[in-house]
């Protein structure tokens, strides 16, 4: 598995495993139309977040976006000087080997080259492998935050 920086090129690609990989929760969410356009836009993301992809025999199997310290937009439960990981995805034939790990640790590498002292993210209970994969990479519960077309979120953090 390859982990690189996004290219302009893969903004279809991406799009579409990160939709993928939303399906699954297309149920529980109040307004799955308006979250899915957002989630199909991912590539959007580019404009203020450093995208990361993983490729597998030359396929995108998944992403992430990254955003520095300081970095606009952001929701306001995030602190200003946090780094901020959003949008981990992976396509869900490809989960289960670790694509989501290591684009975590891209994330992680890339808040201590900045001199981050912690990073965040957000997700909710019912993302329940992500949300397992954060806690046992040592992320914590930081504060609930409003929740998102009827589902909960809460912010995680982790010490650098």
């Amino acid at each position: 598995m390859l982990i690189r920086p996004f290219d302009p090129a893969d903004a279809e690609a991406l799009n579409v495993v990160a939709l993928a990989s939303f399906r699954q929760y297309e149920g529980i969410y109040s307004d799955w139309e308006t979250l899915s356009q957002g989630v199909g836009a991912m590539a959007a993301l580019a404009s203020h977040a450093e995208i990361f992809v993983a490729v597998e025999d030359g396929r995108l199997v998944g992403a992430v976006a990254y955003c520095a310290p300081g970095s606009t937009p952001r929701a306001d439960f995030f602190e200003p000087g946090w780094p901020i990981i959003r949008m981990l995805v992976v396509e869900p034939a490809a989960r289960g080997r670790g694509v989501g790990r290591r684009l975590t640790e891209t994330c992680i590498a890339r808040a201590i080259r900045d001199g981050a002292s912690i990073i965040a993210l957000h997700t909710s209970p019912a993302m329940e492998a992500a949300l397992a994969m954060y806690l046992k990479m040592g992320f914590k519960l930081t504060r609930q935050v409003p929740d998102r077309f009827g589902v909960p979120y809460a912010v995680y953090t982790l010490d650098l």
